[in-house]
């Protein structure tokens, strides 16, 4: 009877023993399982991710080109340069890269810097400044080369006078640029004749793309 009851209680272990065994072997499974569904899934996070930078630095680089802005300027016998190719009027969020400094059109920034005889005396935003242009702004920049006196008179000019701006542009090639849409010349100075003829012509002038659109309600520094 013994013998009998040894026998059974050492059968009723070995098939615990057994079954503790199959159930570690499970656990084993299932970890081994999940941790190679959790590789799959971060390499899928991290593949994905790789996509979505390429994707977007794409977007990137696309939208900071000037659509509309394949061109030159054709110097006319008044001195004045007009931009070749009709330029885009998109309003987009990222840096626009133009094609010739100071801009004279092409994709902007949907808010404008105000124009409104504003002289600003620090650098602003070309996306902002194109913006005033679309609305027949003209703007007066100017760079170290050019004259104290020269830049207090346009200022001055500026200030009386609706639908300019005016700001410094360090990059420029000449000391005094004169800039409307599609349209630009460089000056000699505050007294030459050709600035009083090229706010005449283009201050609201035919090359508005927006005519009468507010200079005033936008961007200032």
């Amino acid at each position: 009877m013994g013998s009998a009851k040894n026998t059974g209680n050492a059968s009723r272990q070995a098939r615990i023993a057994e079954m503790r065994r199959a159930e570690q072997s499970r656990e084993r499974r299932n970890r081994i399982l999940v941790i190679g569904a959790s590789v799959v899934v971060v390499v899928g996070l991290a593949v994905g991710g790789v996509i979505l930078v390429r994707s977007q630095s794409g977007k990137e680089d696309t939208a900071s080109d000037s659509k509309g802005t394949a061109g030159h300027f054709v110097t006319g016998s008044d001195g004045v340069k007009t931009w070749s190719a009709k330029l885009s009027q998109t309003h987009v969020t990222k840096t626009v890269d133009y094609p010739m400094e100071p801009p004279v059109g092409g994709d902007h920034n949907q808010v404008w810097m105000n124009c409104n005889g504003d002289v600003y005396t620090k650098a602003i935003n070309n996306m902002n400044a194109v913006h005033s242009l679309e609305h027949g702004a003209v703007w007066v920049t100017y760079n170290s080369k050019a004259a104290d006196a020269d830049v207090q008179a346009l200022a001055e000019k500026v200030k009386k006078t609706p639908y300019t701006l005016m700001s410094p542009v360090e990059d420029q090639k000449d000391p005094i640029m004169l800039s409307a849409w599609g349209k630009q010349r460089t000056v000699t100075s505050a007294t030459d004749a050709n600035v009083d003829k090229f706010f005449e012509s283009f201050v609201q002038g035919d090359q508005t793309p927006e005519p009468g659109a507010a200079c005033t309600g936008g961007l200032s520094q």
